[in-house]
């Protein structure tokens, strides 16, 4: 299966300032229309539980799927699925579901999860022009990961987007 993770990062790596905020606070307007494009052209989306509260709905086109601990204890929300499955339990049952691809819409958990086992294929970060000096990193727990560069866009005058291949 082809999982791409997508992260907006500021200049110094990090995904956000703190916990609790959404990338909407900061990324240009063309991070977020690729990301609607990309999500969109795959159509499964996964995501942690902090991430999915920044939204908190589900999201037109794209099938969600929310990994939390507690499944039992989250509400009913059309298109949006709970789960606590592992990484490689959940894509073993998507592939059997028919799902060819899946994007990682984060956060930092999802990210080094799916990293640790070794199950991303491709990443693509949005590099925004900012400086955060403390907030959450990409990802933590997992070993190294080298990456190719597939390619380098500018999406506007101060941002750019790396597509690199696992």
């Amino acid at each position: 299966m082809k999982i791409s993770l997508i992260a907006a990062v500021s200049a110094d790596g990090k995904i956000a300032e703190r916990a609790d905020q959404s990338s909407m606070d900061w990324t240009s307007k063309e991070d977020k229309q690729f990301f609607i494009e990309k999500t969109k052209e795959v159509g499964t989306l996964v995501m942690g539980r902090k991430t999915f509260a920044t939204i908190n709905k589900g999201l037109k086109g794209r099938r969600i799927i929310v990994l939390t601990r507690d499944p039992s204890k989250e509400l009913p929300i059309p298109g949006v699925e709970f789960t606590s499955e592992e990484p490689a339990v959940l894509v073993w049952r998507l592939e059997g579901e028919g799902v060819a691809e899946l994007v990682l819409g984060g956060g930092a958990s999802v990210y080094g999860q799916f990293l640790n086992a070794g199950l991303v294929t491709e990443v693509y970060l949005t590099v925004e022009p900012f400086l955060f000096g403390g907030g959450v990193t990409l990802a933590q727990g997992f070993d190294r990961v080298a990456l190719r560069l597939e390619s380098v866009k500018q999406l506007n005058s101060q941002t750019i987007l790396l597509h690199y291949i696992v």
